[in-house]
């Protein structure tokens, strides 16, 4: 059973019979009448009480014409959806927790506002998994930090944000080797301001004796505060945190002090809720945050 053998037997419901149904379709009569009986071979039941040339629904075709009738507006409802240029429907968007912290709420509060039609759905993860996640068609798109995967993914430059290590505000300068923090405070592997962090004791020669991992920014921000280690992350999350005198910002070298945020979908997979997203993400590029320090 497919829509055009329901079209067809909807048709000749309608315009009484079949001639005047092979008119209106603009099919031959034998095309029209092999279909319904494909139909009915298909369904195991008469459709049709047939008196001669004539038609009449039996109980059968009575109870088809009403799902008949359901399916066909369904069906042309997604064609239209399909071909609507505006954004509707759920919109899955994943996200670093320091992005979805400090970055969207301003951004999704105008999207909502701009595409009211959309159900906006977020996703906070590591870049691997949020990855992952587009390509398994569980995200429409997400916020990641690079590198990123060229050959699967279609992405844009959003934001660039500075990446610094938060140590107590008591804390000794920590540029020289001697004076590498002990305790290193992160999250789980995949994040990519644990891989920076990871990084940075590498080039100096040196190596965490301790490992804390946590799931929030702000946890982490408490533990800094209280003196139990030292963690790297986007400068723009100290504004999201009322306790932010207790620290003190170290910030690093030229060549390690930019971490490029892109917008990334599965590539050739855009829609109108992507593009718009994407438009507004882009027109929003460069502009200061109200909530930055």
């Amino acid at each position: 059973m497919d829509l055009a053998a329901l079209r067809i037997f909807s048709a000749v419901v309608r315009e009484g019979g079949v001639t005047r149904a092979a008119e209106r379709l603009h099919r031959v009569q034998s095309n029209v009448t092999t279909r319904i009986r494909q139909l009915e071979d298909d369904l195991g039941v008469e459709l049709f009480i047939r008196e001669g040339k004539r038609l009449h629904l039996s109980p059968a075709g009575q109870v088809l014409l009403g799902y008949a009738d359901k399916l066909l507006l369904l069906a042309d409802e997604a064609r239209l959806a399909v071909q609507d240029p505006r954004p509707r429907g759920v919109f899955r968007i994943g996200a670093m927790e320091s992005t979805a912290a400090v970055r969207l709420p301003a951004i999704l509060t105008e999207f909502h506002r701009l595409y009211p039609n959309v159900t906006l759905e977020l996703v906070t993860d590591s870049p691997p998994h949020l990855s992952a996640m587009i390509l398994n068609g569980e995200l429409d798109a997400a916020l990641v930090a690079e590198p990123v995967a060229d050959t699967p993914f279609d992405k844009v430059s959003v934001f660039e944000e500075e990446p610094v290590i938060i140590s107590a505000a008591g804390h000794p300068a920590i540029e020289k080797k001697g004076d590498l923090p002990r305790t290193m405070i992160a999250f789980e592997h995949g994040c990519p301001y644990r891989k920076r962090l990871d990084n940075w004791y590498a080039k100096r020669g040196g190596l965490p004796e301790r490992m804390i991992e946590l799931g929030s920014y702000h946890a982490m921000l408490g533990c800094v505060a209280a003196g139990m280690g030292v963690a790297l992350l986007p400068k723009m999350v100290l504004a999201t945190f009322p306790e932010s005198a207790r620290l003190k910002v170290h910030r690093l070298p030229p060549g390690e002090n930019r971490i490029e945020i892109v917008m990334i979908w599965r590539k050739g997979a855009s829609s109108p809720k992507v593009e718009a997203f994407r438009q507004l993400l882009t027109q929003r590029k460069g502009k200061p945050s109200k909530r930055a320090a």
